[in-house]
């Protein structure tokens, strides 16, 4: 109706202020609303939150949130990492990351230190060297494409603030492609380095995109297209949507071109268009290119297709969050949650060289009840899989694992710098965790 929701965030004692930024809340259209706040500045007794309607409190309105709280680049961690994954409700174990240690009973330092550098450093220099020490982050770069290595560091500062992280040495891969492809069996056997982008027949541990880590860190702080603020902007109700398939991208992929092909040829049925061109430059002339399209009016299309880029497709997750079914083609790339979807029940899959595509798409459009239904499936698994908990949590629990197979000391080594916590002089905060009695440690 026209009467929206209101809601106030605000500090539970009235002796206590800080600032709080309090968006209008996103209607998800489909009975459930999201509200999203950002605090500058922290509480020690904790927030209370008010849901009107109107001026009447909503269900079991106002909440209490119990302090201490702190805002995001307050260094308060929990000492306890058991009580911050209670708090954070994180799941007692992800699929993915128990696949992914399968091959790693054990983690040899001394061999890592003496094969990655010699191995990834001059041709494809993409590799990030990292040690957590005291919950101080020290890194050094190996290579000259580490510049997404910004993602990383601020998500390791981020998780650092909120709970004590284990001393534990990894690398991490910062560039595209997966990059350990020696099997268990093997000699020399693989070796765990982490990267962003799993592939079936790579042995990379694989944690959350840098794409969906920077879209946690930046809610309501500048990006527009996170994975919260799509979840409102998700284009007119299912039966206004445009009856045909939607795909914008680049030309990373020679299916992304065979996609546009079939546009020309089945304008009814699919709406396809490259919007810059940088591997099949010759291309352009005949196949034309088209303006870059906003994320949200991709949702007024029913039909989303997928389709790899130069590895996954890291827009997926965005995809299924909307209000639309995702034909997903078939692909040896997985990002860290794929492991949780399932085809015919989250989204419709179609072949690696797209052949089944347009029947694909014409089967949706005869059976739209059960395409609807696909949508919103996938849509509630992406919302539960994404929530910005799991994936802290998903993060943590990758340290956790690899600190406990590591069999010898965590190292700061030559030419690592520490990367600092950034610099808070804006909101001030004292930490007031509950310190564990002497007898409890």
């Amino acid at each position: 109706g026209r009467t929206q929701f209101k809601v106030v965030i605000k500090a539970l004692s009235p002796k206590e202020a800080t600032r709080i930024y309090t968006p209008l809340p996103l209607d998800r259209n489909d009975g459930t609303f999201l509200m999203r706040y950002r605090m500058y500045g922290s509480v020690r007794k904790g927030l209370k939150i008010e849901i009107l309607y109107g001026d009447q409190h909503v269900a079991q309105s106002p909440y209490i949130l119990k302090g201490p709280v702190y805002h995001e680049y307050c260094d308060c961690p929990e000492e306890d990492p058991e009580t911050w994954q209670n708090v954070m409700s994180c799941p007692s174990q992800e699929p993915q990351i128990t696949n992914d240690f399968i091959s790693f009973p054990t983690i040899d330092l001394q061999r890592m230190l003496e094969e990655i550098p010699a191995k990834f450093s001059q041709t494809r220099g993409a590799i990030v060297h990292y040690t957590i020490l005291n919950n101080r982050i020290y890194r050094r770069s190996l290579g000259k494409y580490t510049d997404f290595k910004m993602f990383s560091d601020e998500m390791f500062l981020s998780l650092a603030r909120k709970v004590h992280l284990p001393d534990v040495e990894f690398y991490l891969n910062v560039g595209d492609w997966p990059v350990e492809y020696r099997k268990a069996n093997n000699t020399p056997g693989p070796i765990p380095i982490i990267s962003w982008c799993g592939s079936v027949d790579s042995r990379d541990i694989v944690l959350p995109t840098y794409d969906v880590t920077h879209s946690t860190l930046e809610t309501l702080r500048g990006v527009t297209n996170d994975l919260l603020s799509i979840q409102g902007h998700t284009g007119p109700f299912w039966e206004n949507k445009t009856e045909r398939a939607l795909f914008r991208g680049r030309d990373s992929r020679e299916e992304r071109l065979r996609l546009v092909m079939l546009s020309k040829e089945y304008p009814e049925l699919l709406d396809a268009g490259i919007t810059g061109y940088f591997f099949f430059r010759e291309k352009e002339k005949e196949l034309g290119k088209v303006q870059l399209m906003g994320f949200f009016d991709f949702f007024k299309y029913k039909y989303q297709v997928n389709v790899d880029g130069t590895v996954a497709a890291y827009r997926f997750p965005y995809l299924l969050l909307g209000d639309s079914l995702v034909l997903k083609q078939d692909s040896r790339y997985y990002e860290h949650f794929y492991i949780g979807l399932k085809p015919w029940k989250h989204y419709v899959p179609v072949k690696r060289n797209l052949e089944d595509l347009l029947e694909k798409i014409k089967w949706a459009k005869e059976n739209d009840e059960e395409a609807r239904t696909i949508a919103k499936e996938g849509q509630l698994m992406a919302r539960e899989l994404l929530q910005p908990h799991r994936l802290y949590c998903y993060y943590y629990e990758v340290l956790e694992k690899y600190a406990k197979r590591q069999a010898s000391k965590p190292e700061i080594r030559d030419g690592m710098e520490l990367v600092p916590q950034p610099d808070d002089r804006d909101s001030v905060c004292s930490c007031h965790r509950k310190k564990p009695l002497r007898e409890d440690l």
